[in-house]
């Protein structure tokens, strides 16, 4: 009878201590630049890592210093938007202007924020864009907040509390990111009203519902999606009568805040003609940082501007400085120097012929492409319904690998994918960004030749 033979178990690698390896020279070189935590966490997984067989002991240093980078790598960054929407959510909105990027400049050192230069006490830091506000879009006053939620959420807590809002069921809109207007009334202490439906509300219905108990009625524009077909909705004329037969207000969430006629979109100016607040974003169609604006009559602005809440959603001092400079640059006659104003504007013949400069340098470098036809949209939640032409450049290719090729680059490009085609849409890149673009695209197309 044969004696089986057990194998023999192998002894795991002996790996060296961390304090060890902390001490070493190439790691105390780590240590004078991440700070000895950093590193010895940094090498702890590292080892851990190699004692899970997942990684190699020869390629330790390189390992950590790579687990150190990626821990303080910049999360913000740099992306070119050639997707063709102009005020992207999710790539911050509105691009600021030169002047307002200037601005930010002055504002993070010591400024006049809260300090009236002239007597020397203390000053109010809405004050510095107050008057530039009414003077552009009208008003007797005006104030400003870090988001056009937060405006609508402070004028029902100071001027609407524990009474009732009347609102058209056509209007409780869904803002993005699952935040809803009713959620903002309920949260705001004011008791909603709902009147009408979902297609028709007439005027007559805001009147039939209001009580003694009734502070406001409140349009919400529906800014990034429409009803069509069998449909009604109260002019805000209408309302500004019934508002005022029975001594309510007349609040009006108008979103997007165009300045001037575009679209179907209603302006500030008209807002303001029949309402007694108007609010808006202020890094929507205007072009400036995110801001929630407030404009109307001088009482209920005031209210606002003393309530509690207001201390919780005050304005920064670097976004009111970008929001100053934006408003200047309107004012003044400079609103084609506003990187959202110059893309709304721009005619398709203009757009052409940037889409075809690309297209010349790629051929230059290999990279085959075609212009086509089609529409930029706004974004932003702004002219749902109002296509830009466009002409956009089409990379011949794999669509989705092209475009994923482009998202991984640096900077990344955010391309759109339309008919089967990897497509750029020269409307929505800043100027100055094209020779950045065109490197972006070679890398790309050459990163799916290998």
């Amino acid at each position: 009878m044969h004696s089986i033979r057990r194998p023999v178990p192998e002894h795991p690698v002996s790996l060296p201590a961390v304090g060890t390896l902390v001490n070493e020279p190439d790691y105390a070189e780590l240590v004078k630049e991440h700070g000895r935590e950093r590193v010895v966490e940094a090498i702890r997984a590292q080892v851990a890592a190699e004692r899970q067989g997942g990684a190699e002991a020869s390629t330790r240093h390189d390992a950590v210093l790579a687990r150190l980078r990626a821990g303080v790598a910049p999360r913000l960054r740099r992306v070119i938007n050639a997707s063709g929407v102009i005020l992207h959510t999710n790539l911050g909105r509105a691009p600021l202007s030169k002047a307002a990027v200037d601005a930010l400049g002055l504002a993070a050192g010591y400024s006049n924020l809260e300090l009236d230069l002239e007597t020397g006490k203390r000053g109010e830091r809405a004050g510095l864009v107050g008057g530039l506000l009414t003077s552009l879009l009208g008003g007797e006053a005006a104030f400003v907040v870090n988001n056009n939620a937060a405006a609508v959420l402070l004028a029902l807590s100071a001027l609407c509390k524990s009474r009732e809002v009347v609102v058209s069921r056509g209007q409780l809109v869904e803002i993005g990111g699952a935040f809803r207007m009713p959620d903002v009334m309920r949260l705001s202490g004011a008791r909603m009203v709902e009147v009408g439906t979902t297609n028709r509300t007439r005027a007559a219905d805001y009147e039939e519902a209001i009580t003694p108990r009734t502070a406001a009625l409140l349009r919400v524009h529906t800014s990034n999606f429409r009803v069509t077909g069998f449909t009604e909705s109260a002019p805000l004329a209408d309302l500004a009568g019934i508002a005022r037969r029975h001594s309510i207000l007349l609040l009006d969430d108008l979103g997007s805040g165009a300045t001037e006629a575009i679209g179907d979109e209603p302006t500030v100016a008209e807002s303001i003609e029949h309402s007694d607040l108007v609010t808006f974003s202020g890094d929507k169609l205007l072009g400036g940082p995110q801001a929630g604006i407030v404009l109307g009559r001088e009482e209920p602005v005031r209210k606002m501007s003393r309530h509690p809440l207001a201390r919780a959603v005050r304005i920064d001092k670097l976004t009111l400085a970008a929001l100053e400079a934006t408003l200047r640059q309107r004012l003044t006659g400079h609103a084609d120097d506003i990187p959202v104003e110059r893309m709304l504007r721009a005619p398709a013949e203009e757009i052409r012929r940037r889409a075809g400069f690309w297209s010349v340098k790629l051929a230059d470098r290999g990279v085959e492409t075609r212009l086509v036809e089609s529409t930029s949209a706004a974004g932003g939640g702004a002219l749902p319904e109002h296509g830009l032409p466009t002409v956009l450049l089409a990379i011949v290719g794999p669509a989705s690998r092209l475009a994923a090729a482009l998202l991984h680059g640096d900077p990344p490009v955010i391309a759109c994918v339309e008919s089967g085609q990897c497509c750029l849409d020269p409307r929505s890149v800043l100027k100055g960004e094209d020779e950045d673009l065109v490197d972006a695209v070679e890398v790309a197309a050459a990163t799916l030749r290998r």
